[in-house]
């Protein structure tokens, strides 16, 4: 059987991290100076007294990062944009669910796993209404109905997960089921003090079985998204000095009444990691320095710092 919950793998991608990437990763080998532990030690040392959030570094959809210095320079804080409220409000949408599941079967228990079925296909989506206030009327009733579709997609999905681990484990307990079924963990906490980040750091998913980091998106692919995923790496390491080899970027779209996943796994390799650490440094002396980067040739569509960029 194959399960395709938001941030589970299927049986072809589970294939292509085990017999793919896992190995290369290994064969590849990873700079010691580009492992997160090695913190204290050029490269990874911060250069500048100035704290920067993970996604102030990963971003780049401003060209020239004018973004960043109006924030923390200017200290001009634009209203967030409809793919920015959408993309928030999804993600709420997910973790609702994924926590509510994990809530149920340690409150129900194993014995009673019909009603932890029943009262998880009538869990119904998150609050969101205030989110709401701040988009178009035909926006907010678009992203509402997207909230059900999340919602629904994924409830099925960890039912059937669950329904399909207790036929095969007739003693499992609580924990272990809660573990099996939703085995990642929704907006970890970390503390990206040791590498000039915020000490305020969270996840999107963290797998457990093999260290992954899982970062939810909804819209196009960029090639810097993967700079999330690396950024989130380094922490992990540089807090619990294990190796995060893999990253995971989750695509989802609507067609219609469906929702379309697609998924980026990939080594953060060396390459990777160095270009984490320059966004860093670049970007870290930008506002230490309060450099004004310009205007860009062109402005992506969307951009919410328009107005405040252009008057």
């Amino acid at each position: 059987m194959e399960w395709y919950e938001v941030y589970f793998l299927t049986e072809e991608e589970k294939k292509h991290l085990l017999k793919g990437l896992l190995p290369r990763s290994r064969e590849l080998g990873i700079a010691e100076e580009l492992r997160g532990w090695n913190w204290p030690a050029p490269p990874l040392q911060p250069v500048y007294d100035t704290v920067l959030a993970l996604y102030e570094v990963a971003n780049s959809y401003c060209p020239t990062n004018r973004d960043l210095y109006l924030r923390r320079v200017r200290r001009v804080f634009p209203a967030p944009s409809a793919a920015m409220v959408q993309g928030r409000v999804l993600h709420a949408a997910l973790v609702h669910v994924l926590v509510s599941a994990k809530r149920l079967i340690y409150s129900v228990g194993v014995a009673q796993y019909q009603t932890i079925c029943r009262e998880l296909q009538e869990l119904g989506p998150v609050n969101v209404e205030s989110e709401l206030q701040a988009l178009a009327p035909e926006d907010a009733a678009d992203l509402k109905r997207k909230v059900a579709i999340v919602t629904e997609f994924e409830k099925a999905r960890i039912i059937s997960r669950i329904q399909e681990i207790l036929f095969k484990q007739p003693y499992i307990g609580e924990d272990s089921l809660a573990v099996l079924a939703i085995p990642v963990i929704v907006e970890q906490k970390l503390d990206g003090s040791f590498l000039g980040l915020s000490p305020n750091l969270s996840t999107d998913a963290f797998t457990v079985c093999e260290p992954m980091i899982v970062d939810l998106k909804f819209g196009e692919r960029r090639d810097f998204h993967r700079l999330t995923t690396t950024g989130y790496a380094l922490v992990m390491e540089s807090l619990y000095e294990f190796p995060v080899n893999i990253g995971c970027l989750v695509y989802g779209s609507f067609r219609g009444d469906r929702l379309i996943i697609n998924k980026d796994l990939h080594i953060i390799d060396d390459e990777l990691r160095q270009w984490f650490i320059e966004s860093r440094d670049e970007k870290a002396r930008m506002v230490y320095e309060e450099i004004d980067p310009g205007f860009p040739a062109e402005c992506y569509q969307g951009c919410h710092c328009y107005a405040a960029c252009h008057g």
